[in-house]
């Protein structure tokens, strides 16, 4: 037995063991193994932790995304009504400016209805004047005929004007 290569072998293995064992070298892996343990958990935790914040940000960018939406919303609808309004606004002043202008002109076609009216009056009364001064200054003579021609053509200014 002492011959053979198999029981040498498995000697400097149970030596190699011993001197192992004597300075503590299963310590050492086992803290070595530990602390990587503990290393890959805080890496773990720490994964964890930043896909925890990722997803709480991904929430809090959605709802502002659909904040911003409703809001683009709001004020799309709040542009389309004003503009609603100022076109009734605006309409309801052009159809004002439209009954101005036509109470305008049918002042300014009155007056000068009126305007004519006096004109054509005002012109039947000298006609009348002359043919009634020369009517009678033809048949009446002398100062009688004088005085009653000076009343009358006062008299049919006055009325006629």
């Amino acid at each position: 037995m002492l011959n053979e290569a198999e029981f040498w072998v498995a000697v400097a293995f149970v030596i190699f063991v011993g001197v192992l064992v004597y300075f503590g070298v299963h310590k050492l892996i086992l803290d070595a193994l530990d602390q990587r343990s503990v290393r890959i958990r805080a890496e773990l935790d720490e994964a964890r932790r930043l896909k925890e914040e990722a997803q709480a940000l991904l929430a809090e960018y959605r709802r502002k995304q659909q904040m911003a939406e409703r809001d683009a919303a709001e004020i799309i609808a709040g542009a389309r009504a004003e503009a609603d309004r100022l076109g009734v606004e605006a309409k309801t002043r052009m159809d004002e400016f439209v009954v101005r202008r036509t109470k305008m002109a049918e002042t300014k076609i009155a007056q000068a209805e009126a305007q004519a009216l006096a004109d054509v009056r005002a012109a039947a009364a000298e006609a009348a004047v002359a043919a009634a001064e020369k009517i009678l200054t033809q048949t009446v003579k002398g100062s009688v005929a004088d005085d009653l021609v000076t009343k009358g053509i006062a008299d049919i200014r006055s009325k006629l004007n």
